[in-house]
Order: structure tokens, then C-alpha cells, then sequence
């Protein structure tokens, strides 16, 4: 029996080998399960996180939360086996809110009839990425853009990180502030913050998943776990089943239902292709990786779910030493068991997650903030520009939207059109439509 065992440990072990060539990436199987299991653990919370903003169109709850699980593990199975990357693929939480407040909150949209833009969104996503506009799009990019949109989204996960973890605030008259020290929540997330920072640079194994336990541990000492919320969950697949394919195609010859397609078109495109610029640890990856994002953003429609992304929170896995599919197989995967103990994954608190966004925002601007060539003003002021429209607007496609125009401005100016691709002044155009068709009609 013992012999048995051991074969067939050897033969999954091989197996993980061949199919994600993990010994190629010098990278080892227990190192990329445990980045897929930080990887997941990070964006877990988007299950419930995305069905509550939905379910406020008048979609099922129940059926939501289903369609962002199935998702979420088709993103990531997706990611595993055509890109071998260790990204990952969820429902956004910049998705989820154009969804439910562009789509049928400003447009006036459906559900069936938003899930129907989804479908057509990701259609023409799948076609561009199989196509060979893609690698046309990603070399468009200046290497000046390329970097700013790095240093960028390091940012804008810290950002994420200091606001979820409730470090930063609103506030009427500067817009943000610093959090009253004093409640538990931001107390509970500086407490997490110095232990992960201390296992993060002793370099302790799984130091990602460890700080999380702790931080949770602490979150129960402080109070910002509530135990007695938890609740049995009874799962049905009824009301999914009955949402499965729900589309509306009676405004289809309808001009909004155009410009509401451009404007989720754009944000898909250049959302996830920053995303995978920056956070790709292997460039050559990117055309599947890039083509996985638009097959998920099409399945997810079907699903009845908004649209899906590269989650940012996959920087984690990476960050964690994820070289592989096995990182993002492994983080799909733990979403299936996920949706029969939500009670329990929901004590996770953002107060442990959001240290691991802070470290690895910073760790993303300190390896590519040295790449803006600071030293000319029309190079770095698109890279800068890109980084604060980014974090100020919370979207990442409005931040690149930012820094191709001023790109492309500068260079006209400055007499330095040289520079300029065809591509990038097309884009350029492009994204000046996209502001006027999405924020001023």
C-alpha cells in the first residue's frame, strides 16, 4: 500500500512538473500551492464582496454568489492551463461597481439586458486577444507608460491595502485622512502590518499565510472578528440554474447600448492589460494570459456574473513565489470548497489582508519606480501622471486612459512625434472618445 501511495505521489508530482513546468521556472510545488492558497486567501473576500453589490440591481443573491464562484474558478483554471500563469482571474471590484452603477444604474440597463453587454464586451475581448491587435496593443505602450503603469498599480494596491484596512478614510474637506488611530479596525491592521513586515523580511516560509492567521488571531483579540456572526450556509443551485444565460437582446440597435459596450470594452482591455504588464513575472505569457482574461470575461456573462479581471490581490501569489499555473489552479480550486464554508472564511478579516497589499504595492514601486526616466519631463510626466489619476480615480484603466493622452501630447508639443506609433496616437484618440462618450454624454 505504502509503495502504492508513493507511486502515485511521484506521478502527480511529475505530473505538476510536466504540465506547469515548475522545475524550468525554478520554482517547487509546495512553494506555488502555498502561493495560490495566499493568492486566494487575499481576493476570498470578493465572493461576498461582489454579490452584495450586484444583488443591489435586483439579482438573486444566492445565484450570484454561485456565478462569482464558477467565475472566479473558470478565470483561474483558464489562467492555469492556456498561460501557465500564476495570475489570477475573479469578478472585480471595479467591475462590479461599473455593473451595477454605469450599466444599469447610469445607462439605465437591465440586469439581463447589462449581462447581455458583458457578453458582447467579452466576444470582442476574446477576438482582439486572439488576434493580432493584442501584441499590437501591448507594444503600443512606451516603455515610459510601461513603467508608470507598474509603479502605478503598486500604489493602488497600497492604497487598497490602507483603505480597506481603514489607515485611510474619507473626509468631506481633503477627500482622504488618516483613520482614528484608536478603532480597532486600523489598530488591528498595524498590529498585522508589523508582524507581516517581520516575517516578510526574515524571509519565514509562507510568511503571507502566516501574518493573515495572525492578524485574524489578533482581529479576535481586538474585537474586529465577531464570532458569534457566524451562521450556517445552506447551499442551493436553484436560483443559478435559473439565472444561467439570462441575456436581453432588445437594445441591441440601440446606440447607449453601443457606447455602454465601448466603454466596458475599454475598461476590459486596458485594465487587464496594465494588470498583466506589470504584474506578469514572464513577458512571454502574456498573449494567453491576455486571451484567458477575454474567454472568462465571456463565460462569466454566461454565469450571470459582471464582468472578471486580473485581480490585483494575485500580486500576493506572485509576490509569494508563484511562477506557475499551478498558483492559479491551486487559488481556483480552493474557491469551489469556499462556497460551503463562507461563514468561516468570512472571519478573515480585512485588517489581515490588507498588510499583504501594503507590503506588495511597495515592493511593485520600489522595483519599477527606478525606470522612469525622470530626467526628461515629456517621459516622466506621463508616467506620473499615470500613477495619481490611477490611485485618485481607483481605476486603473482611467489612469493609463490619462498618461497615453499627456504621452501623446507632450511628444506633439515638444516636436519629438519621432517617438509616436501610429498605435499610440490611435489610442490616444480612443481613450479622449472614451472620457467623452463615459463621463460626458
Amino acid at each position: 500500500m505504502s509503495n502504492k501511495r508513493r507511486s502515485i505521489g511521484l506521478s502527480v508530482k511529475d505530473f505538476a512538473n510536466q504540465r506547469f513546468n515548475i522545475s524550468e521556472e525554478n520554482s517547487t510545488i509546495k512553494t506555488e500551492l502555498l502561493a495560490g492558497m495566499t493568492s486566494f486567501i487575499s481576493v476570498s473576500y470578493i465572493i461576498a464582496v461582489n454579490a452584495s453589490v450586484l444583488s443591489t440591481t435586483g439579482m438573486n443573491y444566492a445565484a450570484v454568489t454561485v456565478a462569482t464562484v464558477l467565475s472566479s474558478v473558470i478565470g483561474c483554471l483558464l489562467m492555469a492551463f492556456l498561460a501557465n500563469s500564476p495570475l489570477i482571474i475573479t469578478p472585480g471590484m471595479g467591475d462590479n461597481a461599473f455593473f451595477a452603477f454605469t450599466l444599469v444604474g447610469a445607462f439605465g440597463l437591465t440586469s439581463p439586458q447589462a449581462l447581455t453587454v458583458v457578453l458582447v464586451v467579452g466576444i470582442l475581448f476574446t477576438i482582439i486577444a486572439a488576434s493580432k491587435i493584442a501584441p499590437k496593443l501591448a507594444s503600443a505602450i512606451p516603455g515610459t507608460l510601461v513603467s508608470g503603469m507598474s509603479v502605478a498599480i503598486g500604489f493602488f494596491i497600497m492604497f487598497l491595502g490602507l483603505k480597506d484596512g481603514g489607515i485611510i478614510v474619507g473626509n468631506e474637506g481633503t477627500l482622504v485622512a488618516l483613520g482614528n488611530l484608536n478603532d480597532p479596525l486600523p489598530l488591528t491592521t498595524l498590529i498585522s502590518l508589523v508582524i507581516a513586515l517581520i516575517l516578510f523580511e526574515r524571509k519565514v516560509p509562507a510568511n503571507f499565510l502566516l501574518s493573515i492567521v495572525a492578524g485574524t488571531l489578533v482581529g479576535i483579540a481586538t474585537g474586529v472578528v465577531d464570532l458569534s456572526k457566524m451562521s450556517s450556509f445552506s447551499l442551493s443551485l436553484t436560483p443559478f440554474a435559473n439565472g444561467i444565460a439570462q441575456f436581453d437582446f432588445s437594445l441591441l440597435l440601440s446606440p447607449n447600448f453601443w457606447i455602454a459596450v465601448f466603454a466596458l470594452l475599454m475598461l476590459a482591455l486596458f485594465q487587464n492589460l496594465g494588470s498583466q504588464l506589470s504584474m506578469l513575472p514572464d513577458r512571454n505569457k502574456l498573449p494567453k494570459a491576455y486571451l484567458a482574461n477575454g474567454i472568462s470575461v465571456l463565460a462569466a456573462s454566461v454565469m450571470g456574473c459582471n464582468s472578471t479581471c486580473t485581480s490585483a490581490e494575485g500580486a500576493t501569489g506572485v509576490a509569494a513565489g508563484g511562477k506557475t499555473g499551478l498558483t492559479s489552479l491551486t487559488a481556483g480550486l480552493l474557491f469551489i470548497p469556499a462556497l460551503f464554508i463562507l461563514p468561516i472564511l468570512s472571519l478573515i478579516p480585512m485588517s489581515a489582508v490588507a498588510p499583504i497589499l501594503i507590503i506588495v504595492g511597495v515592493s511593485m514601486v520600489q522595483g519599477n519606480i527606478k525606470k522612469i526616466p525622470f530626467d526628461h519631463f515629456s517621459d516622466a510626466f506621463p508616467a506620473l501622471f499615470t500613477v495619481i489619476m490611477t490611485v485618485l480615480t481607483f481605476n486603473i484603466a482611467d489612469g493609463i486612459a490619462f498618461g497615453f493622452i499627456s504621452y501623446t501630447l507632450l511628444k506633439i508639443v515638444k516636436n519629438e512625434t519621432k517617438e509616436l506609433t501610429g498605435m499610440t496616437i490611435l489610442l490616444s484618440i480612443v481613450f479622449v472618445i472614451y472620457f467623452v462618450l463615459n463621463y460626458l454624454v
